[in-house]
């Protein structure tokens, strides 16, 4: 009787452990899936930014088809393309804004203040979504999450290397 109740006893044990690993799991890739979806957005954002810019009289014509064709790669890239893309983009933005706000009008001063916020935005975004993959790469190592095959079908989370750009 009391080898049964221990039995009983450590089998829902092991059930409320299990179960509590596979949601701290679903959660921790819910927040993988809202920091990208929250950092994708801001990069879109950026990109729009940069054919505004690209579009202004503060442009000139070879800098202007520079970052249109950065800007439209980026908004267009694929997931393997993605971080080449984005860096191509920082870097025309960089020069952009090195060169660009010399003769920058009125409109055009308040774009670059735009980008400038808006790029330290996706700096935080990029911390917080680097944090939330190291996070859920970590757990999903366990051997528990492993063994019983927690994880299901969803993909490990990865980072992308414009991630550790400078922005």
């Amino acid at each position: 009787m009391k080898t049964t109740l221990a039995i009983a006893l450590l089998v829902l044990t092991m059930l409320w452990y299990l179960s509590f690993l596979a949601t701290r799991l679903d959660r921790l890739h819910h927040r993988v899936e809202t920091s990208w979806a929250n950092l994708d957005g801001l990069l879109q954002r950026r990109a729009a930014i940069a054919l505004e810019i690209a579009r202004s009289e503060s442009c000139d014509p070879a800098s202007s088809l520079l970052l249109t064709s950065a800007a439209y790669q980026a908004r267009e890239a694929t997931v393997q393309e993605r971080s080449s893309a984005e860096m191509a983009l920082s870097g025309a933005l960089g020069l952009l804004m090195i060169h660009g706000h010399m003769h920058a009008g009125g409109a055009e001063q308040s774009l670059f203040d735009e980008l400038r916020l808006l790029i330290a935005k996706i700096q935080v975004a990029i911390a917080i979504h680097t944090d939330a993959v190291s996070s859920t790469q970590m757990v999903r190592k366990k051997s528990a999450i492993r063994f019983f095959r927690l994880a299901g079908t969803a993909p490990l989370p990865v980072t992308y290397e414009f991630e550790f750009d400078a922005l």
